[in-house]
């Protein structure tokens, strides 16, 4: 078994990019001094899921660590929690979930207590994320048998024991995240967080980096969300899926660009009395070139969206 692939100088600067953990196949990168990143693949949950497709990190305090985004099955959660360990002996304190979806929600029961002396992290999310669990349970049980098959076995879904509001300050010795709920934007139940020391920001997947966006909730508060990120005090940003960058703004100006051209593309559409089935051939079509898996993903934004934009 491959483990630690990082030398005690650079435990001493930490803040190296280049700095990694590995964990069989699962390697987690040092962004910044405490953060740390596993980068899931770009693939399609209809065509190539298998539980590992989003960005998961985690935090390290001088009092415990928090977790941000667990992957989509147990054992994601527990390589996540093998690398954690690679780095540090102190307790989770915090598994945050940036939204309801299940490429982030399902790693969680990784990190609850073994036994009764184990303390038990608090689980952390959106006010209406519990209840979207609950919606959802079916559905998202359905998919992970279909899609991870023995992958899916353990990877239950664990509810936030605190809920995020508007806003929400957690401290973890040496170092504040500040949480921050968003009104219906990627999903009814996004969350971003900042590290006040480093400046990184988790962004989930208000912002999307290299792989075409996806609408789930309202494409006009989506884009609202990401105008308002670019006041952000960020130093770097953390995106839901994508290579972390310090270049954020102009990564938020790539979304919020084909955001636009899609909400406008599908107006026109619309107002000509072009069906949805011709739109998802031609919506956005000049941003084709510019992301990872367009076809797909912006045929099911156009299905998203084309319904409620008619009734505008």
């Amino acid at each position: 078994m491959k483990i630690l692939m990082i030398t005690m100088s650079l435990f001493s600067m930490i803040s190296c990019s280049h700095a990694q953990v590995q964990q069989d196949d699962f390697i987690v990168k040092s962004v910044a001094d405490g953060i740390y990143v596993h980068h899931g693949e770009h693939l399609d949950i209809d065509t190539g899921y298998q539980g590992d497709i989003c960005n998961i990190s985690f935090v390290v305090g001088s009092k415990g660590v928090a977790v941000i985004d667990t992957g989509g099955s147990l054992k994601v959660g527990q390589q996540l929690q093998a690398a954690i360990r690679k780095v540090t002996p102190l307790p989770v304190l915090y598994v945050i979930n940036t939204h309801v979806h299940p490429d982030h929600i399902y790693g969680n029961a990784a990190f609850l207590p073994k036994n009764q002396s184990e303390p038990k992290p608090e689980f952390v999310g959106h006010e209406k994320l519990g209840n979207a669990m609950d919606v959802r349970s079916e559905q998202y049980t359905k998919l992970n048998e279909r899609f991870l098959h023995d992958d899916a076995k353990g990877s239950e879904l664990i509810k936030p024991t605190l809920v995020v509001k508007t806003t929400l300050e957690l401290n973890l010795g040496d170092r504040v995240l500040v949480l921050n709920a968003h009104p219906l934007a990627h999903t009814n139940t996004d969350i971003t967080l900042i590290d006040r020391k480093t400046g990184t920001l988790f962004a989930g997947d208000l912002l999307f980096i290299e792989r075409t966006p996806v609408v789930e909730g309202d494409i006009k508060g989506l884009i609202a969300e990401i105008i308002k990120l670019k006041n952000s005090p960020a130093k770097q940003v953390v995106p839901g899926h994508g290579p972390v960058t310090q270049d954020w703004v102009a990564a938020l100006g790539n979304a919020e660009r084909y955001l636009s051209v899609l909400l406008n593309d599908v107006r026109a559409s619309i107002k000509s009395n072009v069906s949805m089935e011709k739109t998802m051939d031609t919506a956005a079509e000049s941003e084709r070139n510019q992301w990872k898996l367009f076809e797909i993903a912006n045929r099911r934004n156009v299905n998203t969206i084309y319904p409620v934009l008619e009734w505008e």
